[in-house]
């Protein structure tokens, strides 16, 4: 399949480019970013003028509810979704059921993911058994199964001493470990802890909950030389015990999730469930500070987390209400205000949704590791071409994903998707 990207404003953030041009796609890579190439005869032009082409999205974390929890999403319609918000490849926690911690059960996701030729899918595998904190599993039996990375999803690691045994496991074969920093007794709750929860009679999570989990972890950095990837990174304080580490040249990256990047504790209102998530949403100071950091590089990368939940676990009282939230679809969206609100600018946001979270898998992309998150001749093709003038209104019926229910129902989002390329086919149009 040959295609002709024409007249499209190509932005690659990771080179610098931002010009109008070509893009020429045959046998799944790109052939020409600047110059004509003689004798192209494309089988299907797509005419992006007045559009961005830019590289596809990788999302570092997208539950995709497959095995286990079909009621609340199917590889199809995630995958489906992914596609449709420019999400080329996404990385997928562990806490399916039965949990990733077995070669055979990860062989089988990407085998199914594969065969639907949408999104790559980036499985991370359990750090310990069935997520249950006590036996480490066999990393390098997962990691030659196709996982990217090991964690523990939502999951605390109480036991200090296994973290520290799975940190050296991991350090010894280079393996990345992605951990929520997230204290296992002080976690518990339902929000943050402040005058609103308190109102509101909710359970209350403190900050404390996720900077002792920070320390922790920085402690046992420090010992066993492992590299760590925090997950979904929530209050003012994390950020700043993640900015000492990381000039302290510990080899930590970090995320945080759409919502926390735009959404405060206020917006609990009376009990709306669709803002029981987690991490729970904390104070504007905390927002901000995530805001700041993720412009200055101190939070690499930007998430979906997406959720999908069942309309029944949802229309529940709040403490009771699953968490959780469908994002693929939001997240160039969501982004793309970010960089409007904060001055970041458009090559910014795109960085943090693709360059960025390329940085954070390196070498596990294998032969995908030199061109993914960007846009370079000889590349495989993974595109995203959007429109920046188009605005819209974001409505759950709409939305590709199973799970309907969103914090962001009824925004109005910048930028919308028109065609989206995986490996030089195209997987999506508008």
């Amino acid at each position: 399949m040959k295609i002709l990207i024409k007249n499209g404003r190509v932005i690659d953030p990771a080179s610098g480019l931002d010009e109008v041009g070509d893009v020429a796609i045959a046998a799944g890579r790109i052939v020409s970013l600047h110059e004509k190439v003689a004798d192209f005869s494309p089988n299907k032009t797509i005419d992006a003028t007045g559009c961005i082409v830019a590289p596809g999205l990788i999302d570092l974390a997208a539950r995709l509810r497959e095995p286990g929890y079909e009621h609340e999403g199917m590889l199809e319609s995630e995958l489906a979704a992914a596609v449709a918000g420019g999400v080329t490849s996404l990385v997928c926690p562990p806490d399916t059921d039965p949990v990733l911690d077995e070669p055979g059960l990860v062989e089988m996701l990407k085998f199914r993911a594969e065969k639907l030729h949408q999104s790559r899918v980036f499985p991370l595998g359990a750090l310990t058994r069935a997520l249950k904190g006590e036996a480490l599993t066999e990393m390098v039996e997962l990691t030659e199964a196709g996982c990217v990375g090991f964690s523990q999803a939502d999951v605390p690691l109480a036991n200090t001493q296994v973290l520290l045994r799975a940190l050296q496991y991991a350090a010894s074969f280079g393996y990345t470990v992605w951990l929520r920093a997230q204290d296992s007794w002080l976690g518990g709750g339902v929000a943050a802890s402040g005058p609103l929860a308190t109102r509101l009679g909710l359970s209350g999570v403190p900050v404390a909950a996720e900077t002792i989990a920070l320390h922790t972890l920085f402690e046992l950095m420090r010992a066993t030389g492992a590299r760590v990837h925090i997950c979904r990174i929530s209050s003012a304080a994390g950020v700043g015990l993640l900015a000492c580490a990381k000039a302290e040249g510990l080899p930590v990256t970090a995320d945080v999730s759409i919502n926390s990047l735009h959404l405060t504790d206020t917006d609990i209102g009376y009990f709306d469930s669709r803002m029981r998530l987690n991490p729970p949403l904390r104070q504007q100071r905390d927002r901000d500070a995530l805001r700041q950091a993720l412009l200055d590089g101190t939070i690499d990368a930007l998430v979906s987390d997406h959720t999908p939940v069942e309309a029944d676990a949802k229309t529940l009282p709040f403490a009771e209400a699953e968490p959780g939230a469908t994002g693929l679809e939001l997240l160039l969206g969501l982004a793309c205000k970010w960089g409007q609100d904060s001055g970041a600018g458009l090559p910014r946001a795109l960085a943090v949704l693709t360059s960025e979270p390329a940085r954070v898998l390196g070498s596990v992309l294998g032969t995908l590791h030199t061109s993914a998150g960007q846009l370079v001749k000889g590349g495989v093709a993974d595109i995203c071409v959007f429109d920046p003038q188009s605005e819209w209104t974001v409505q759950p019926g709409a939305l590709r994903s199973q799970g309907k229910h969103t914090p962001f129902s009824g925004y109005q989002l910048p930028v919308q998707v028109r065609w989206t390329l995986v490996g030089g086919q195209l997987a999506y149009e508008a």
